[in-house]
């Protein structure tokens, strides 16, 4: 769904307040990234999209960083959207920035994750019609549009 100019497969799961998304991808692992909301703020000017290496293995706890998105005026971590253990992190982030601002739902993706408890996860994020009124506030109160 578009919203405001932005892209929101409905099909995905959110941590809205984060621009977090989420794609369950088969053998207990889900894939997490950032909404291309992230991008627009940052306008333009990522630089860095970094997992530690460390972190590839251990459980991150719900809200706690899985990576550091930085910015030519920002950086910040990227929340864990559940409590689960870091799989494995998208090469692309070493290569190819640019990739995760054009596909940010395809090879976009920043790690994948194993969730402890997929079900606890899951009722704590939103999809579906929840999610698109969640963004459409969200848009409307900070007055951002994407590409139109």
């Amino acid at each position: 769904m578009k919203l405001n100019g932005f892209e929101f497969p409905e099909d995905l799961y959110y941590l809205v307040d984060k621009h977090v998304w989420v794609r369950p991808i088969g053998e207990g692992l889900a894939r997490v990234g950032l909404t291309p909301v992230v991008y627009k703020l940052l306008r333009h000017s990522l630089v860095a999209i970094s997992v530690r290496p460390k972190t590839l293995g251990q459980e991150v706890p719900q809200g706690k960083s899985v990576a550091m998105v930085e910015s030519l005026k920002y950086i910040g971590p990227l929340a864990a959207p559940f409590t689960g253990v870091v799989e494995r992190a998208n090469a692309l982030a070493e290569s190819n920035l640019e990739a995760f601002i054009a596909d940010p739902y395809g090879d976009g993706w920043i790690v994948e994750m194993r969730p402890t408890d997929w079900a606890a996860a899951r009722a704590a994020l939103l999809t579906g019609d929840a999610a698109m009124q969640a963004y459409r506030t969200l848009l409307e109160a900070q007055n951002l549009q994407g590409d139109l």
